[in-house]
């Protein structure tokens, strides 16, 4: 239980991480798909596990967003990790499911603005005490 409360009072610190993890992952996409795609000629195929991290990043920011939302002192703070986080959840959807064309830097949008409000979040809406961030 120690662990749980400690990973919820470095959500921002887990959420900036994970967003830049995410971020670098989506950059580095099309440099390993362009190198692959000189190895394995005429193959569209990319490693399964390169697809499944954008469900685990998204799995993981979810959680990072819920606590951090949760102890913010600034209600649009709250509103923005959620937004952002609805949008970059709605473009991995479509990415994985191919709804609609967006362009592929779309995603580094939401991934990016998620990284600047953990910053922001971490250094200037912190709460001091469980009572002023109570639901």
């Amino acid at each position: 239980m120690t662990n749980l409360v400690n990973l919820r009072s470095k959500s921002d610190v887990i959420g900036g991480i994970t967003s830049t993890l995410c971020f670098l992952h989506c950059l580095a996409a099309p440099f390993l798909f362009a190198a692959q795609a000189g190895m394995v000629a005429g193959e569209e195929s990319h490693p399964w596990w390169w697809g499944t991290l954008d469900t685990a990043f998204l799995a993981i920011s979810f959680f990072a967003v819920y606590w951090s939302a949760k102890k913010t002192s600034k209600p649009w703070v709250k509103r923005a990790f959620w937004s952002l986080w609805l949008l970059l959840a709605l473009i991995i959807v479509n990415e994985k499911f191919e709804l609609m064309h967006l362009v592929e830097e779309i995603i580094y949008l939401p991934t990016v603005a998620l990284i600047l409000l953990h910053f922001y979040n971490r250094h200037f809406c912190r709460c001091n005490d469980d009572n002023c961030c109570a639901d």
